[in-house]
């Protein structure tokens, strides 16, 4: 440990390099902290006390990381309001139910369709149904685009998968850690993560006058160490209880969002999200070794390919249920495409189950891939609209719903 603060220098003077390189060439910079990371690491030459293998700040750079999450989720909640969430909660339900059916579908079947045994099949279907959901907060925030109608569902999903992953996490350590699982625990982690994060948000907007009495602290200091207790003191515990750390993250977030110390923490906290954030993306690059990618492109490729048309396809779905434009719904499909830190975590349980060892290299290709075209598409994603609104129609069909449906109201109700 004795060069630690000299190798996390180095990692922030890399971060720092890619991200004026994004700036330059006007990219998403979200590709470049992860290739800038997978281009050191384990693997990478050392020049004397300059030690681009990170061994030493390993853990440091993992936990900066982990907190970047955090700040990027609960910066995402400030940004929207336990209220909105709640006018939409039927739309959220049903909208996440639509996409994690469609993506884990997809999933088992291609991994069937892979030749690959059951255990295989299920790691890589979940794998495949997550979106990452750091990145998704990240190009959101990055591209103003919280207040945007769609966003709403957006989050929704997040949190629906969160409970998803929950149970999906409990089936598959029983699968295939123990080779046995119980139909009881499974239901009581599900009803453990809605049960804690319904409370949450209950409980938060009563104690809403009590939060604002609490957080009335003329210090910056001192305001900013009690927002930050009151956020890690949450995630940490949201852990404890098999719910996310980052989820915590969010509903901490989405409760100070009502509060009428919304803006100053808004103000305070975003230094600490864009560095933190940039720490998360670049220690993700560290766990990928370019070196063990080769074997597994195609099964990879043909992943990718899957999860862009069900992603697609369920977002569309997702808005048409809520009653957003073909334009917000196809904004759906492409913001949440990025995978990334629950598809490692699920990849990491087929490792400790002793799995094939192809599933390592799939799932940081499969990753890479989707966590560098998210922040692309999305970005794009007025540009991908039009060009597939040319080929299918999108707006005229949705023109003609809404005209038949205004013309059987005029004809149930003729005043």
């Amino acid at each position: 440990m004795e060069h630690v603060v000299l190798e996390l220098g180095l990692a922030v003077a890399l971060i720092a390099l890619a991200g004026l390189l994004s700036t330059k060439l006007r990219f998403s910079v979200i590709p470049f902290y992860i290739l800038v990371g997978m281009a050191v690491g384990p693997h990478a030459p050392k020049f004397g006390n300059f030690d681009f293998r990170f061994i030493h700040s390993a853990e440091l750079i993992e936990l900066l990381g982990r907190l970047g999450v955090l700040f990027l989720l609960f910066y995402l909640g400030l940004e929207f309001s336990v209220g909105r969430l709640i006018k939409a909660g039927k739309s959220i339900a049903i909208g996440g139910t639509i996409y994690i059916v469609i993506n884990f579908t997809l999933g088992l079947l291609f991994g069937f369709g892979a030749g690959l045994p059951l255990q295989e099949v299920l790691i890589i279907a979940g794998i495949t149904s997550i979106s990452s959901s750091a990145i998704v907060a990240k190009v959101l925030v990055d591209l103003k685009r919280t207040a945007n109608a769609e966003t709403e569902m957006i989050l929704g999903i997040i949190m629906f998968e969160d409970i998803f992953l929950a149970v999906y996490i409990s089936v598959l350590s029983g699968l295939v850690l123990s080779g046995a699982s119980s139909i009881g625990g499974v239901l009581l982690s599900a009803a453990i993560a809605l049960g804690y994060m319904l409370l949450f948000i209950v409980v938060g907007r009563k104690a809403l006058p009590l939060l604002n009495k609490l957080f009335n602290i003329r210090s910056n200091e001192l305001f900013l160490l009690a927002v930050f207790a009151l956020l890690f003191i949450v995630a940490g515990f949201s852990e404890t209880i098999h719910v996310a750390e980052a989820i915590g993250a969010l509903l901490v977030g989405l409760v100070l969002a009502e509060t009428e110390h919304m803006k100053r923490i808004e103000h305070l906290i975003l230094p600490f999200r864009d560095f933190f954030g940039a720490l998360f993306f670049f220690s993700f690059g560290l766990t990928i070794d370019p070196f063990s990618l080769g074997g597994a492109v195609w099964l990879s490729l043909g992943a990718v390919v899957i999860t862009l048309i069900g992603n697609y396809v369920a977002g569309m779905l997702a808005g048409r249920s809520a009653g957003l434009s073909p334009k917000a719904s196809s904004n759906i499909g492409l913001t949440i495409v990025s995978r990334g830190e629950f598809s490692i975590i699920i990849a990491n349980l087929g490792k400790a189950g002793g799995l094939l060892p192809i599933l390592q290299p799939f799932s940081a290709l499969y990753v890479l891939i989707l966590a560098i075209l998210g922040p692309l598409l999305t970005k794009e994603s007025k540009h991908v609209y039009n060009f597939l609104n040319r080929i299918f129609k999108l707006d005229r069909n949705y023109k003609k719903q809404l005209a038949a449906k205004t013309e059987v109201k005029r004809v149930e109700d003729p005043s």
